[in-house]
């Protein structure tokens, strides 16, 4: 796989030799930042202290940096304490003594593109080929080296072969986590359990008698066994996503959302607990894979860098993918600030399917068929 050297910044520029030490307030309450408060990006960020620069080794969108330690921790809004040390100023470039590098992966340069030309934003009459080879290498990586995090609609409990697919995906090792919300969870339960997917077979998509109750069957049978665990063992269910994840013993976390039935025991209700369990596995993630889910891709978007810090101290980019049948979704996590993100248009069944018989995973959905939990 191609190797992505990080470049650091060169220190003894004048810019950085001849900046101020970056300003640090104390939050005057908790929850709340002080005056003037710098808010981070998805790039690595250096913070001179002591004359000293420092970099956040974790960020993430939308958070401040806090001074702990002689270290820069990087802390939402809501888990701000009273007293702590945020990072002040709204400049980029050294003049508050904050350093913002989105170059570190291309020499420590701008890339060297024309600033005008056709076809540079992605839309359906994009070429993904070259897109799916280097998905294809990255995965194989990552698989033995990093941590992938998938991001997922339910869109993929709807059909019997993008089901199977991900299925010998995550039997492959090629997932480490999984972020989905309800309705995911409910209908691929509703299929290992029923055969539909919101009253409708899942391979001839034939809707069945009072196939409306189904998934309301299935949500409600499942909060009687008390967690999707216990649903799958003791109706002795061997097959799905959910069934293949508790296999594997693959974390998840499901994020609920207003319009949630049920919901099943494992979903979040509350927002911030969700975000939180879901940065925590974004927190170590090397590459993300959004699936047709707008409002989740985005969420994980703006939670996920450009880069990680490795326990060696590399600094590595995160890859992210955002897969969806709608330009407007793909294109809307760049307007949202993710920028590193790499947009694939395409039916997301058709994706996985294609995905998982590359990787070699497709001959692998059944390999725990019928081993109850």
């Amino acid at each position: 796989m191609k190797e992505y050297k990080y470049t650091e910044p060169d220190f003894t520029q004048e810019l950085f030799v001849n900046a101020a030490d970056a300003v640090f307030e104390r939050a005057p309450f908790d929850g709340v930042a002080p005056e003037n408060f710098h808010a981070m990006s998805i790039f690595p960020e250096y913070f001179k202290v002591n004359g000293e620069w420092l970099m956040a080794k974790e960020s993430r969108m939308d958070c401040v940096p806090v001074l702990v330690d002689g270290e820069i921790k990087v802390v939402e809004f809501r888990n701000l304490k009273k007293n702590d040390l945020v990072a002040v100023g709204r400049t980029e470039n050294c003049e508050d003594g904050i350093y913002v590098y989105p170059y570190g992966f291309t020499g420590g340069e701008a890339e060297d593109k024309d600033v005008f030309a056709f076809r540079t934003s992605r839309s359906r009459e994009t070429a993904f080929s070259v897109d799916y080879d280097e998905l294809y290498e990255k995965l194989r990586y990552e698989k033995e080296h990093g941590k992938i995090v998938w991001v997922m609609g339910p869109a993929f409990s709807f059909d019997h072969d993008a089901r199977r697919a991900f299925m010998g995906i995550i039997n492959e090792g090629y997932v480490h986590a999984l972020l989905a919300g309800n309705a995911l969870a409910t209908h691929d339960l509703e299929g290992a359990y029923l055969n539909t997917a919101l009253g409708q077979n899942i391979y001839t998509q034939e809707s069945v008698h009072n196939g409306h109750y189904n998934h309301l069957e299935t949500i409600n049978r499942v909060r009687y066994h008390g967690s999707i665990k216990n649903f799958l063992r003791d109706e002795k269910l061997t097959d799905g996503i959910m069934y293949t994840c508790e296999k594997n013993n693959i974390p998840y976390v499901l994020g609920g959302s207003i319009r949630d039935d049920g919901p099943l025991p494992e979903v979040f209700g509350d927002v911030y607990q969700a975000q939180d369990r879901m940065r925590a596995e974004v927190r170590s993630a090397t590459t993300v894979i959004c699936m047709a889910t707008m409002l989740h891709s985005i969420a994980v978007g703006n939670m996920t860098p450009s880069y990680r810090v490795l326990k060696d101290g590399t600094v590595r980019p995160v890859n992210f993918y955002c897969v969806d049948i709608a330009e407007f979704t793909v294109n809307k996590l760049a307007d949202r600030g993710s920028l590193s993100a790499k947009g694939i248009i395409t039916n997301v069944q058709d994706f996985i399917v294609n995905l998982s018989k590359a990787l070699g995973a497709w001959d692998h959905a059944d390999d725990h068929k019928g081993e109850v939990l």
